[in-house]
Protein backbone atom coordinates (compact mmCIF):
# COMPACT_ATOMS: atom_id res chain seq x y z
CA UNK A 1 0.00 0.00 0.00
CA UNK A 2 1.41 3.36 -1.05
CA UNK A 3 1.35 5.98 1.68
CA UNK A 4 0.17 9.43 0.58
CA UNK A 5 2.35 12.33 1.73
CA UNK A 6 0.13 14.83 3.49
CA UNK A 7 2.44 17.87 3.43
CA UNK A 8 1.44 18.62 -0.18
CA UNK A 9 -1.82 19.84 -1.67
CA UNK A 10 -3.36 18.51 -4.92
CA UNK A 11 -1.11 20.87 -6.93
CA UNK A 12 2.09 19.70 -5.22
CA UNK A 13 2.47 22.80 -3.06
CA UNK A 14 3.92 22.37 0.43
CA UNK A 15 1.24 22.89 3.08
CA UNK A 16 0.81 22.47 6.81
CA UNK A 17 -1.22 19.34 7.58
CA UNK A 18 -4.81 20.06 8.62
CA UNK A 19 -5.29 18.51 12.06
CA UNK A 20 -8.63 20.16 12.92
CA UNK A 21 -10.55 16.88 12.66
CA UNK A 22 -8.03 14.75 14.57
CA UNK A 23 -8.76 13.55 18.08
CA UNK A 24 -6.76 14.78 21.06
CA UNK A 25 -4.60 11.97 22.45
CA UNK A 26 -1.70 11.69 24.87
CA UNK A 27 1.53 11.83 22.90
CA UNK A 28 5.13 11.24 23.88
CA UNK A 29 8.38 11.29 21.94
CA UNK A 30 11.88 10.41 23.09
CA UNK A 31 14.90 11.27 20.95
CA UNK A 32 18.57 10.77 21.64
CA UNK A 33 21.98 11.45 20.20
CA UNK A 34 25.57 11.67 21.28
CA UNK A 35 28.68 13.76 21.03
CA UNK A 36 32.12 12.19 20.90
CA UNK A 37 34.64 14.40 22.71
CA UNK A 38 38.26 14.34 23.84
CA UNK A 39 39.49 13.35 27.27
CA UNK A 40 40.11 17.05 28.01
CA UNK A 41 36.49 17.90 27.26
CA UNK A 42 35.16 15.02 29.37
CA UNK A 43 37.32 16.19 32.28
CA UNK A 44 36.12 19.80 31.91
CA UNK A 45 32.47 18.72 31.77
CA UNK A 46 32.76 16.44 34.81
CA UNK A 47 34.81 18.87 36.89
CA UNK A 48 32.82 21.94 35.87
CA UNK A 49 35.91 23.79 34.66
CA UNK A 50 34.81 24.78 31.15
CA UNK A 51 35.30 28.54 30.76
CA UNK A 52 31.72 29.10 29.60
CA UNK A 53 30.28 27.50 32.74
CA UNK A 54 28.09 24.49 33.55
CA UNK A 55 28.11 22.72 30.19
CA UNK A 56 25.32 20.21 30.82
CA UNK A 57 23.17 22.67 32.76
CA UNK A 58 23.25 25.18 29.91
CA UNK A 59 22.78 22.43 27.29
CA UNK A 60 19.72 21.18 29.19
CA UNK A 61 18.12 24.64 29.17
CA UNK A 62 19.03 25.14 25.49
CA UNK A 63 17.40 21.83 24.57
CA UNK A 64 14.21 22.71 26.43
CA UNK A 65 14.11 26.15 24.81
CA UNK A 66 14.60 24.55 21.38
CA UNK A 67 11.68 22.18 21.95
CA UNK A 68 9.45 25.21 22.52
CA UNK A 69 10.73 26.91 19.34
CA UNK A 70 10.47 23.99 16.92
CA UNK A 71 7.57 25.48 14.95
CA UNK A 72 9.69 28.60 14.28
CA UNK A 73 12.56 26.47 12.94
CA UNK A 74 10.81 23.78 10.88
CA UNK A 75 8.30 25.32 8.44
CA UNK A 76 5.45 22.78 8.50
CA UNK A 77 5.49 22.01 12.24
CA UNK A 78 2.45 23.04 14.25
CA UNK A 79 2.82 25.34 17.24
CA UNK A 80 2.22 23.07 20.23
CA UNK A 81 1.43 23.54 23.89
CA UNK A 82 4.18 21.37 25.39
CA UNK A 83 3.14 19.92 28.74
CA UNK A 84 6.38 18.14 29.72
CA UNK A 85 9.93 18.36 28.49
CA UNK A 86 13.16 17.01 29.89
CA UNK A 87 16.72 16.77 28.61
CA UNK A 88 19.01 14.31 30.36
CA UNK A 89 22.64 13.37 29.88
CA UNK A 90 24.79 10.32 30.42
CA UNK A 91 28.52 11.01 30.50
CA UNK A 92 30.49 7.98 29.35
CA UNK A 93 33.96 8.67 30.66
CA UNK A 94 35.62 5.55 29.23
CA UNK A 95 34.47 6.15 25.66
CA UNK A 96 34.59 9.98 25.86
CA UNK A 97 30.95 10.33 24.82
CA UNK A 98 28.03 12.30 26.16
CA UNK A 99 24.60 10.84 25.42
CA UNK A 100 21.69 13.28 25.37
CA UNK A 101 18.05 12.22 25.61
CA UNK A 102 15.05 14.53 25.17
CA UNK A 103 11.54 13.54 26.26
CA UNK A 104 8.50 15.59 25.22
CA UNK A 105 4.86 15.04 26.20
CA UNK A 106 1.51 16.64 25.55
CA UNK A 107 -2.15 15.98 24.93
CA UNK A 108 -2.89 17.15 21.42
CA UNK A 109 -3.78 16.50 17.80
CA UNK A 110 -0.26 16.08 16.46
CA UNK A 111 2.90 14.37 17.63
CA UNK A 112 6.02 15.74 19.27
CA UNK A 113 8.71 13.79 17.42
CA UNK A 114 10.18 16.88 15.74
CA UNK A 115 10.26 18.70 19.07
CA UNK A 116 12.20 15.88 20.75
CA UNK A 117 14.64 15.64 17.81
CA UNK A 118 15.14 19.41 17.83
CA UNK A 119 15.68 19.46 21.59
CA UNK A 120 18.35 16.76 21.55
CA UNK A 121 20.09 18.33 18.54
CA UNK A 122 20.32 21.77 20.12
CA UNK A 123 21.47 20.30 23.44
CA UNK A 124 24.34 18.55 21.62
CA UNK A 125 25.19 21.67 19.62
CA UNK A 126 25.32 23.63 22.87
CA UNK A 127 27.82 21.17 24.32
CA UNK A 128 29.93 21.70 21.21
CA UNK A 129 29.67 25.48 21.51
CA UNK A 130 30.59 25.51 25.18
CA UNK A 131 33.59 23.19 24.71
CA UNK A 132 34.99 24.24 21.33
CA UNK A 133 37.68 26.36 22.99
CA UNK A 134 39.04 23.15 24.53
CA UNK A 135 38.83 20.99 21.39
CA UNK A 136 37.05 21.52 18.06
CA UNK A 137 37.28 17.88 16.95
CA UNK A 138 34.01 16.83 18.62
CA UNK A 139 31.60 14.75 16.52
CA UNK A 140 27.82 14.84 16.92
CA UNK A 141 25.93 11.79 15.72
CA UNK A 142 23.34 9.07 16.09
CA UNK A 143 20.47 11.55 16.54
CA UNK A 144 17.30 9.52 16.23
CA UNK A 145 13.79 8.95 17.51
CA UNK A 146 13.88 6.24 20.18
CA UNK A 147 10.19 6.01 20.89
CA UNK A 148 6.86 7.66 20.24
CA UNK A 149 3.41 6.95 21.60
CA UNK A 150 -0.06 8.17 20.75
CA UNK A 151 -1.83 9.30 17.63
CA UNK A 152 -3.32 7.51 14.66
CA UNK A 153 -0.08 5.80 13.64
CA UNK A 154 0.30 4.22 17.07
CA UNK A 155 3.46 3.46 18.99
CA UNK A 156 6.97 3.31 17.57
CA UNK A 157 10.11 1.92 19.19
CA UNK A 158 13.50 2.19 17.47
Amino acid sequence: MEQKLNHFDHKGNAVMVDVTEKKITKRTAIASGKIKVSQKVIEAVISGTAKKGDVLGVARVAGIMAVKQTAQLIPMCHTLLIQKCSVDFEVKEKTCEILARCTVKLEGKTGVEMEALTGVSVALLTIYDMCKAIDKSMVIGDVHLEKKTGGKSGDYIY
